[in-house]
């Protein structure tokens, strides 16, 4: 059983890093236009390349649950092509014991993912999308196409450029809504920088343009500094620097936290915190599919028809996770309960068809 074992989880292993490699370098490939149509005098195709390489991590722990469906497809494809199957279990081997062997090296595969997931991928994904908008900003006061909105109290921000960590900014805009719902303050800063001196915290606003309106007269005023009191935190701000998807799992948490805290709706984030903390369940559901498949309807088929199937269940299991989010944000219900359904629809029906075979 050792070797029988060894012989599954290598070539398992082998078609899953395979079909990986394959959907990361198309991923990778499609990045790249998509970057390159975005080149500008700030933005070159250097910077385009470089984004796209810090980037990568992202794409490749994103791949990862359906590298390992269409490698478990491919992989136990070949070895049924072969007859081996079939010996196997003229040979007093069960399905359930074969599957076991497949699940082995996908547990390889959870534990990559879950390191890339939580240590690899968020600070390069928050470096790249922090450089990039910092580049593009170049000296305009918004960009209505990047950067960030937010709204405290009675000012309205824009921030064209968030750096890493949150504590310094690159394109402030400022609008300030008096009682009767009018501007009464408009100002851009250059950039902002985060000071805290004796548990008394600011923001320190540099090369600031401001306009001031009473009634008919407008005064317009220019400071080379200026003190910026506002319950604005690097924390917070960092947060907006990616979508939640490419946060780490802690950090998700934490956010969720932070913005109930705040009194504000983190649903969002904690929406991102289990489906994150779910994938490598989604993968294991998604390779027993796939086992349960070549088990049964798909026992004969050329390889050609297992991909095309692999992307079949990737895409229904895609679009499912993809309607039932917003549909838990738009009426209330569980997060957890609109990650965890297409998982466990996926394993049920899977070791249904299992227990067929059987």
């Amino acid at each position: 059983m050792v070797l029988l074992d060894n012989y599954i989880r290598n070539t398992i292993l082998v078609s899953m890093l395979v079909v990986i490699s394959m959907l990361t370098t198309l991923d990778i490939i499609f990045s790249l236009l998509d970057q390159m149509a975005d080149t500008d005098e700030y933005f070159s195709a250097l910077n385009a390349v470089t984004f796209v390489f810090l980037t990568t991590p992202t794409a490749v722990y994103e791949m990862i649950p359906f590298g390992a469906l269409g490698g478990a497809l491919i992989g136990l494809g070949v070895i049924s092509s072969n007859n081996e199957l079939v010996v196997m279990q003229s040979a007093g081997v069960s399905v359930f014991r074969i599957v076991l062997s497949v699940l082995k090296p996908t547990l390889l595969v959870m534990l990559l993912s879950l390191m890339i997931g939580e240590f690899l991928s968020p600070p390069l994904e928050q470096y790249a999308q922090s450089n990039k908008a910092i580049q593009q900003s170049g000296a305009s006061s918004i960009s209505p196409e990047r950067g960030v909105w937010q709204r405290v109290d009675n000012e309205f921000i824009h921030i064209n450029a968030i750096a890493p960590e949150g504590i310094q900014l690159y394109g402030v805009s400022r609008y300030v809504i008096n009682d009767e719902g009018q501007v009464s303050l408009t100002s851009f800063a250059e950039s902002a920088k985060y000071i805290e001196k004796d548990r008394n915290s600011y923001w320190e606003l540099e090369s600031v343009r401001e306009s001031i309106f009473r009634g008919a007269e407008i005064t317009a005023r220019q400071y080379s500094r200026q003190d910026w009191n506002i319950s604005l935190s690097p924390e917070l701000l960092s947060v907006l620097l990616v979508d939640p998807d490419e946060h780490s799992i802690s950090g998700l948490y934490s956010f969720a936290e932070y913005f109930e805290d705040q009194g504000l709706d983190g649903d969002v984030y904690l929406m991102a915190f289990w489906k994150k903390l779910l994938q490598p369940l989604a993968t294991l559901a998604l390779v027993i599919l796939a086992s349960s498949a070549v088990f049964g309807p798909l026992r004969q088929v050329t390889v050609g028809s297992r991909i095309v199937c692999s992307l079949g269940i990737a895409l229904i299991f895609t679009i499912s996770q993809r309607m039932l989010e917003p549909a838990s944000l738009l009426y209330g219900f569980n997060p957890l309960l609109a990650v965890i359904s297409p998982i466990f629809l996926c394993g049920v029906f899977g070791i249904y068809l299992l227990r067929r075979v059987r």
